[in-house]
């Protein structure tokens, strides 16, 4: 027995070298084409790809307001830069839409209250003017919310006020990406503002 043991061992030992090259091809294949295919992404083309002139854009989503007298090669360029959260105003068109009525909150400890008026900007289209408005009642909540939790003395401080800003403009595009599935605010501006 002990010679077909010895005379088997150095097939085990082939297979076994077989197995360990055929694993790493393998691991060489799937890192390489992942890496192929992210290579295709940043280039903007392969079939994952969502921006680019060859993605189809869907008419319902909200889409960038060019100003007049851009150029289409500068505003596709502006338009890849507000994907990653760029959104150029040399280049796009702002609308600037009041919230009706004002807001009146009593502020975090119960013994102060805030009462401001809103306006929001975007330079996305009627889209998402029209979702504001469909949106109202859950807007106007998420707002109030964000008022009741604020400390009464921060808000009456400069960047106390810039942090209220930006705290609102995240619930507000909170509110309209869970009905909508897009938020499209980007800023937020007080026309009054009052505490007590």
């Amino acid at each position: 027995m002990s010679d077909s043991n010895e005379a088997n061992a150095p097939a085990k030992k082939k297979a076994g070298k077989t197995k360990k090259i055929l694993v790493l091809l393998l691991g060489l294949i799937v890192v390489g084409g992942g890496g192929f295919a992210g290579g295709l992404y940043a280039m903007g083309l392969g079939p994952f790809h969502r921006g680019g002139e060859a993605a189809e854009e869907d008419p319902n989503m909200p889409h960038l307001v060019v100003r007049d007298g851009v150029s289409e090669a500068t505003a596709a360029v502006a338009r890849e830069r507000a994907r990653h959260g760029r959104v150029d105003p040399r280049v796009f068109k702002a609308t600037y839409v009041p919230l009706e009525g004002n807001f009146t909150s009593n502020l975090r400890g119960g013994d102060a209250f805030l009462q401001v008026g809103i306006g929001v900007s975007t330079y996305y289209d009627e889209h998402v003017v029209e979702n504001l408005h469909t949106h109202d009642m859950a807007v106007r909540s998420a707002i109030l919310l964000v008022l009741s939790q604020q400390d009464p003395v921060a808000v009456t401080t400069l960047q106390g006020k810039e942090a209220l800003r930006e705290e609102l403009k995240n619930a507000i595009n909170n509110a309209l990406t869970i009905r909508e599935g897009f938020g499209g605010i980007d800023d937020v501006y007080f026309t009054s503002f009052v505490t007590q």
